[in-house]
């Protein structure tokens, strides 16, 4: 019998499913076959799945041009991400490399966030490179190649995003008990779920907002919005499997980055 690498929980839009799970299971394979060192092998995408990707973004551009901070557009424009077609790691990686950037390194499925931090310290984002279910194009229980590429990709070129995407890592990689539990915490309501003010409006910067049309069309109206404390937010669990209840906001870009380069190096 061939192994199930991947396991689905019963709510899972594709449980029942069984070709996408044997999907998920191919292109987990890729990724468990992968060597640090080699290329990073492609996955042969199928007509379905550009689809999606091409239906998301057909939804998220003009949320992202209304929605994303100034920086998130930014980075957009230094690392444009075909909208037709599902772009490969691989060439992503080229052209993260021309900026001095972080690297992609293809995983099989989630990890657990403390070695997804340290990796970050050591210039890897790990990426899972499988499509959400069909039936749902707009959100997703767990992070895909959607939210990998169009909430990650990009910032990873901007030299001042990807700065803070490292830091967090470097704190994760000499952090112990309780501290790990508070980083990976201010990483989700920082730089996954994130807001800042600019221009007198709210801007996402958050990766897991900024890849899902369903997040990002309700940030003005949806969840409770606060305003950012580091050490409230590091003693806030999060719920990964649904829209976010809360999220919180810095006064800008710039006291968003103040404000984590003194925590993360206290």
């Amino acid at each position: 019998m061939k192994l199930d690498l991947v396991q689905l929980d019963r709510d899972h839009p594709g449980f029942r499913d069984p070709v996408y799970r044997a999907r998920r299971n191919a292109i987990a394979q890729v990724a468990v076959d992968y060597r640090e060192g080699e290329p990073v092998p492609d996955v042969a995408y199928t007509a379905d799945e550009h689809g999606v990707w091409r239906t998301v973004w057909e939804h998220l551009g003009p949320l992202h041009e209304r929605l994303a901070c100034a920086e998130v557009l930014e980075a957009e424009r230094i690392l444009p991400l075909d909208r037709r077609r599902v772009p490969q790691l691989a060439e992503v990686n080229v052209a993260l490399g021309r900026h001095g950037a972080m690297r992609l390194h293809p995983v099989a499925g989630l990890m657990t966030p403390h070695e997804f931090l340290v990796r970050l310290g050591r210039g890897v984002f790990l990426a899972t490179q499988y499509m959400r279910h069909h039936s749902r194009p707009f959100y997703t229980p767990e992070p895909d190649v959607i939210h990998e590429l169009v909430g990650h990709a990009a910032s990873l070129a901007h030299p001042r995003l990807a700065a803070l995407n490292r830091r967090f890592g470097e704190a994760a990689a000499t952090a112990t008990g309780d501290r790990v539990q508070a980083l990976i915490r201010a990483y989700w309501y920082t730089l996954e779920f994130g807001l800042v003010r600019q221009g007198g409006r709210i801007k996402a910067l958050g990766a897991g907002l900024l890849s899902s049309y369903g997040e990002l069309e309700r940030v003005e109206s949806g969840p409770e919005l606060r305003e950012l404390d580091l050490d409230v937010v590091a003693a806030t669990p999060f719920d990964p499997t649904d829209y976010q209840a809360t999220l919180y906001v810095a006064a800008s870009f710039d006291d968003l980055e103040a404000r984590l380069e003194r925590w993360l190096g206290a």
